[in-house]
């Protein structure tokens, strides 16, 4: 499969994995479990959830007809807009975290969680209700609403089990 068939959720997810396995590889100092997880937690955050949802908002907003063909939904709906901008709103968030740490951490995982949560409840709630099979609908985005969010909680509480109490997250270097 090319880059240009492999759909973009995929590509971030695999961006990110990525790179943080570089940045683990190149990294001066102990790979502590910890820092294992914080590494993969800020790319996941970063990358898999901010740049790609940001990427995701710009569909909706300057490809809104073929965004809404490629989903198996009408064309020329508002919705486009308002599903563009929480898109961007959570991708926003996610990209913040490279910078912020700590419980802004959570706070990108449990919305980004609901979000994505949200928006794979409608794929299948289409597919079931509506029958809708679109490959937007039922492929490769439902995956990555549920893979994506869900392993960053996963690994965000393994993060915070494995932290010393009352310490927040290094800068990431």
């Amino acid at each position: 499969m090319s880059a240009s068939t492999l759909p973009f959720e995929a590509i971030f997810l695999v961006i990110a994995l990525v790179g943080a396995a570089v940045h683990l590889l190149v990294q001066k100092g102990p790979r502590t479990p910890a820092r294992i997880l914080e590494i993969l937690l800020v790319w996941l955050l970063v990358v898999g959830i901010g740049v790609s949802s940001i990427f995701g908002a710009m569909g909706h907003l300057f490809m809104p007809d073929e965004v809404a063909r490629s989903i198996g939904w009408p064309t020329g709906s508002p919705f486009q807009r308002e599903n563009a901008f929480g898109d961007l709103g959570v991708g926003v968030l996610g990209v913040l975290c490279i910078w912020k740490r700590g419980n802004f951490w959570d706070a990108a995982a449990i919305m980004s969680a609901i979000l994505f949560f949200g928006d794979a409840y409608g794929h299948v709630f289409e597919w079931v209700a509506h029958h809708d099979t679109a490959p937007n609908n039922i492929g490769a985005p439902l995956y990555a609403d549920i893979i994506v969010p869900l392993l960053v909680l996963i690994l965000l509480i393994a993060y915070r089990q494995l932290q010393e109490p009352g310490t927040e997250p290094a800068e990431i270097s």
